[in-house]
Parts: structure tokens; C-alpha cells; sequence
């Protein structure tokens, strides 16, 4: 089984974590309306992968990675109304050891920088009600020569639709690019450090996401560091 971009026989565990509230407002009114969200764009994200969100998609999970070889990352879950944005949940998690890549290979540690749909999800633990397809498998578990800390990574994952087929379990193998070009990368648990080019957050937060991600509001996942999003 190949998880978290690399496979199981020679992957260094991927990916803890802890919610967090938003940032103050701006101390004077004139400064905070000029600095003012646009509500129909997803903030600090350019036009360059803006426009690569489906038109149709109201849920958004934003991935704001630090610096291109950090592996520490914010997680924000947008929601469409109308045509206006707005943060419904944020978390501290991570990415990739090694940072962020726009061309990401097998085993180089690093996240992929882009924009993915969220089509299917799993892990060892039964659903949790989950809204996306869900494959519960012992074949999740993470192998127990790891670190006892990382045991619980597959917990609960869902599939990040980077050379993958989809509609299919997250551990489904097939690479439609290639096996260069790495798969199975996911959203899963954390256990407090970088992954090997998954993103991480807490149980909380993937329960959250599984319960609320909807097909029918054709959710993606847009990620990378703050200066790759914002090119």
C-alpha cells in the first residue's frame, strides 16, 4: 500500500495539532476598510490558482503553508454564500518536511502546491459520518515499527485527488501519471511535526471536515506556501 507519497515499506511517517481563533481587526476604521477582504475571492490566494477553483465549489479547505521549506501550516475551511466566502474553522497543522514543491516527485518530502478536488475518504476507525464516500480498512493502519506517536496517523484520512483515481478508496494505488510523480497524499491526523508530503491536523479537525465536507458542494483544497498562494 503507498500512503502519503511515498510507500509503506520506506515512508517516514507523515504528519499535531490545535485549533485557533481569527486575528484581530485593524486598530483604525480609514486602515481597516482599505485593507478590506474581497468576500467572492479566498483570501492571500492569487489569481493564478484563484482561478483554478471550480466556479461551482462552496467549500474550500486552504492550506497557508509558512515558508517554501517549512513544514508548519494553517488550515482554514471556507464556505460559499451567495458569492461571499467565509472562514468557518481554522487549525494549526503541517505539510511536508521539506516544505512545498510545484513539482512534486515520489519521495521528495515536499507537499504539492496547487489546487485538488476532495472526492473520497477513509481511515481504521469506523465513519464518523463522514458526507464523502467513506472506506473504513485495517489496510489504513499505520505499521508499528513507526514511531508509537505516528500509529494513529490513518485514523481518519481523506484522499487528496493528486495523481489518483477518483471515486476510489484513498489506498486504491493506481497513479495515473505515474509513479514518479507520487500519490496518497492526504489529509490525515497529526502527530506534531512534518509529514512526508500530507497535510496534517487534529482528530477534531478531521472529524470536522469529514462531517461537513459535501459532494454536492464540490469541495477543494487549495495549498502551498504563503508565496506560492499569493503568486
Amino acid at each position: 500500500m503507498a500512503v502519503c507519497g511515498t510507500l509503506v515499506v520506506s515512508l517516514a511517517a507523515c504528519g499535531g495539532s490545535a485549533e485557533t481563533g481569527r486575528a484581530g481587526k485593524g486598530d483604525r476604521a480609514g486602515h481597516s476598510e482599505a485593507r478590506k477582504a474581497d468576500l467572492t475571492r479566498i483570501p492571500d490566494v492569487g489569481d493564478r490558482l484563484q482561478k483554478q477553483i471550480p466556479a461551482d465549489s462552496r467549500q474550500v479547505v486552504a492550506v497557508y503553508g509558512e515558508g517554501v521549506n517549512d513544514a508548519d501550516s494553517r488550515i482554514v475551511l471556507y464556505t460559499k454564500s451567495g458569492s461571499a466566502w467565509k472562514e468557518a474553522r481554522t487549525w494549526l497543522g503541517h505539510n511536508g518536511k521539506k516544505g512545498w514543491t510545484a513539482d512534486h516527485h515520489e519521495g521528495d518530502k515536499r507537499s504539492p502546491v496547487g489546487v485538488f478536488t476532495l472526492s473520497d475518504a477513509g481511515g481504521v476507525l469506523a465513519d464518523p459520518g463522514a458526507k464523502l464516500p467513506y472506506s473504513q480498512s485495517p489496510s489504513f493502519q499505520a505499521p508499528h515499527y513507526w514511531a508509537k506517536s505516528h500509529w494513529n496517523d490513518f485514523d481518519y484520512v481523506i484522499a487528496i485527488d493528486y495523481n489518483r483515481v477518483k471515486g476510489t478508496s484513498p489506498i486504491d494505488p493506481t497513479r495515473p501519471e505515474g509513479q514518479s510523480k507520487g500519490g496518497s497524499i492526504w489529509l490525515h491526523m497529526d502527530h506534531g511535526s512534518g509529514t512526508s508530503a500530507c497535510v496534517s491536523l487534529s482528530k477534531s479537525g478531521m472529524e470536522y471536515l469529514l462531517r461537513t465536507l459535501d459532494p454536492a458542494a464540490h469541495p477543494v483544497i487549495v495549498m502551498g506556501d504563503k508565496a506560492a498562494l499569493k503568486a
